[in-house]
């Protein structure tokens, strides 16, 4: 990819946002040696969620994969905080998405390629990366999904 992570951004519309400040006592992220571990991103977009409730009845699968999307761009927002260039990512090494479903809902692998397809897709190669998706009872503020990384820089 010749293009700079801004502008493959620009291009797709998006603008990072500024990192989300913690909801309760922990850190948004922590670097440990050249590894940054971010907490839980929600799907928000402009301050709002932008999808709530369970998939598999509330939330489609579509709405899901956009849901992960925006998980990780906030991933990238608190990226952008941590490092101060999201030219320094190397690799996004592994990512955690958790999928609100119901108990017969077997998709979350479908919800969580949202996340993976735009990292891809932002950074290259540097964006591919290992990846649990697994399903949950109930995520906070009623999200549909959530996601946490783990870095290399």
């Amino acid at each position: 990819m010749t293009s700079t992570i801004s502008e493959r951004l620009t291009a797709l519309g998006i603008a990072v946002p500024e990192a989300a400040a913690p909801a309760a006592n922990y850190l948004p992220a922590v670097i440990s040696g050249n590894l940054l571990y971010t907490s839980g991103q929600l799907p928000l977009k402009d301050g709002a969620m932008i999808h709530k409730g369970l998939l598999g009845r509330d939330v489609t699968v579509e709405q899901g994969r956009e849901a992960a999307k925006w998980c990780a761009v906030n991933i990238l927002a608190q990226a952008q905080a941590a490092l101060n260039d999201l030219a320094r990512i190397k690799r996004i090494v592994k990512i955690s998405v958790f999928v609100a479903s119901t108990p017969d809902f077997i998709e979350q692998h479908l919800v969580a390629n949202g996340a993976s397809d735009f990292l891809a897709e932002v950074l290259g190669e540097t964006g591919r990366h290992a990846r649990s998706a697994v399903g949950m009872a109930s995520l906070p503020l009623n999200a549909p999904v959530e996601i946490e990384a783990i870095i290399e820089f």
